[in-house]
């Protein structure tokens, strides 16, 4: 009987962050540093609070989820979700998965840090071979190199350009997440959990 009030709680924790994760993604934002194609929202968050609360894998469904809410209203045939889903696994599930193993602040940050690492590391083959041949579809490959250009001269070839631009602005879009919720996760844990 506990083991299913626990699985319930879990359910209800991941379906009420997924929301809260789904809306995060419609409030997404250029930053003036990077082509406005690269928007930033806040949506990985509650996957990392979900990561961290109730297990890595727990976090991968909130992932999964706010991409499929998201799915009726893409501009990108889903192409954007599929890419926004595995990069956004990829900062979750490292981070929760150390956390559960050393659940302590150092654990936390260890694997807040591997999951932004991982994540920015793998954006780049992601962009590469599913992202940007997709978006070639609607705008032309020099165009999409001359937005980067424009910036940084020397992001002349699309890897060049992923490795200038993506990789950092996915590690600092990880890094955003983990400091938001190293301020509000203790407050935050004992009702996510049930706690009193």
């Amino acid at each position: 009987m506990k083991d299913k009030k626990i699985s319930v709680r879990k359910m209800t924790v991941t379906a009420i962050m997924s929301a809260i994760s789904a809306v995060l993604m419609f409030l997404e934002f250029s930053v003036p540093i990077v082509p406005s194609f690269l928007k930033f929202d806040f949506s990985d968050l509650p996957a990392v609070i979900t990561a961290f609360a109730v297990g890595p894998v727990w976090g991968v469904i909130v992932e999964l989820l706010k991409n499929l809410i998201h799915l009726p209203f893409t501009q990108t045939s889903g192409v954007g979700e599929l890419a926004n889903f595995i990069i956004g696994a990829l900062l979750v599930f490292p981070a929760g998965l150390v956390y559960k193993l050393k659940k302590d602040r150092g654990g936390a940050l260890i694997g807040s840090l591997s999951g932004a690492f991982v994540a920015a590391l793998v954006s780049v083959p992601v962009n590469y071979f599913i992202t940007y041949p997709f978006y070639t579809n609607f705008m032309p490959m020099d165009a999409i190199i001359g937005a980067y250009k424009a910036i940084v001269p020397a992001a002349d070839t699309l890897i060049k350009a992923l490795l200038i631009f993506n990789v950092p602005f996915t590690f600092v879009k990880g890094l955003v997440c983990v400091v938001i919720t190293f301020v509000v996760y203790k407050k935050l844990s004992p009702v996510i959990k049930g706690k009193k």
